[in-house]
């Protein structure tokens, strides 16, 4: 049987790589821009999170619109007006130029989860999804790698606001693609037969897939009302904190401890990235392998997700390691912690959830919460190294947030959400 809805992956994986491209070139860039604008670290913090304020601020209301406008057209206008923005940067003046744009770019991007949440639900199998939440949310960690090269490349090679034009440009080549090729599973035409009644046979397990009779999506009240969400929520706060303490410093921290030049802390930077994404990989393939159908439906994906968060504390060790290969080595296994059980704790709602019709919604509500926790990452961040005059107090706190994930998603995030609405009738 043909596999061509690897297309499918390979396209949201994109979409994600662009998006932490995007949001990383201000961290790569940061050396130039803060000494063309005289700009402190207590500044440099506040614009390193300035995406994150109307990012989470757009989450939910644009995850409850998903299932009205559609999934193709929430990924689409997202990316084309983050790309705008992200191009327009390099005529920036100062402080409240960038971080005007920075607001435009984290609203649109506020799309691009919620929507391909749903894109999973519906061209998956089941004992798929694991594998390409994974892989989707690997983006995170391919985007950062390759940003770090590409923006380090330009930059070096001519400025920073060249950085940002080139990678606006890429972003309205992938809308050109998506547009073209996007539809869902029982409509496109480049589907074979037998992998169409396959998808629509197996993406909700045991249930035959029935989109037509779907109930209702759920209210914010009902999902609210349910501990698992807020499980999901919570795990998900306390992983993405370390993700983005990282997103956001990670290159300001090689430079200033390790004193490397732009295009070396590009380079630097991109290593643990990349091995974060194959690892998790591995890791996912494994969670879906390992896992019956009956097993995933009942939340035991969550295991995975407390090992990946407890995985993660080895951040403590990273101010104490003396060799660069070891900080290398300690930044791979943090990254791999905490962006594994990011992608993981997005599989876990949608195999928790019993209507497909919520997934959107439910996958917003959870990255609302964890990139709430991110946006503070890079101000908590900003301020304690300011106050310090280095890291390690930064890296205590996320290593305590760490364990608090692991203890939220083993005793909270264990029932399966039922719909609200009975189905519809045939």
């Amino acid at each position: 049987m043909t596999y061509r809805r690897a297309w499918i992956a390979l396209l949201i994986f994109t979409a994600v790589i662009i998006n932490y491209i995007d949001r990383i070139a201000l961290s790569v860039a940061s050396k130039p821009i803060a000494a063309e604008f005289g700009l402190s670290p207590i500044q440099m913090g506040y614009l390193f999170s300035g995406f994150l304020w109307t990012y989470v601020i757009c989450l939910i209301p644009l995850g409850l619109l998903v299932e009205r406008i559609g999934a193709k057209q929430m990924v689409g206008g997202g990316i084309a007006i983050w790309s705008a923005a992200t191009a327009l940067t390099a005529a920036t003046t100062g402080l409240y130029s960038i971080f005007a744009a920075r607001l435009v770019m984290g609203a649109s991007e506020a799309t691009t989860f919620p929507a391909c949440g749903r894109v999973i639900r519906d061209w998956f199998p089941e004992k798929e999804r694991g594998l390409v939440t994974t892989l989707f949310n690997g983006g995170s960690s391919a985007g950062p790698a390759l940003g770090a090269i590409v923006v380090a490349a330009l930059v070096s090679t001519f400025d920073w606001r060249t950085a940002f034009v080139v990678l606006g440009v890429i972003g309205f080549v992938w809308l050109a693609f998506w547009w073209t090729w996007y539809e869902t599973p029982d409509k496109v035409s480049w589907l074979p037969d037998a992998e169409r009644q396959k998808i629509l046979a197996e993406r909700n397990g045991e249930r035959a897939s029935d989109a037509a009779n779907d109930p209702a999506p759920s209210s914010l009240g009902y999902l609210l009302s349910q501990a698992s969400i807020w499980g999901l929520i919570i795990t998900q706060a306390c992983l993405v904190y370390t993700a983005y303490l990282f997103l956001t410093w990670l290159p300001t921290y090689l430079q200033s401890t390790r004193e490397l030049s732009t295009m070396n802390t590009g380079y630097l930077t991109a290593i643990p990235y990349l091995l974060t994404m194959v690892l998790g990989l591995i890791i996912a393939r494994i969670s879906d392998r390992s896992l019956s159908s009956e097993a995933i439906r009942a939340g035991r994906r969550r295991y995975f997700i407390a090992a990946m968060a407890l995985l993660a504390t080895a951040i403590l060790l990273a101010p104490v390691v003396g060799e660069l290969w070891q900080l290398l080595a300690v930044l791979t296994v943090v990254l791999t912690g905490c962006t594994t059980g990011a992608g993981l704790n997005f599989t876990l709602a949608s195999d928790l959830l019993r209507n497909p019709r919520d997934v959107s919604r439910v996958i917003a509500i959870t990255a609302f919460g964890g990139n709430s926790f991110g946006l503070i990452a890079p101000i908590i961040t900003g301020y304690v190294v300011s106050g310090t005059g280095g890291y390690s107090w930064a890296f205590r706190i996320a290593a305590a947030l760490l364990v608090c994930g692991a203890i939220a998603t083993l005793t909270l995030a264990r029932k399966p959400i039922a719909p609200q609405h009975a189905p519809v009738a045939a």
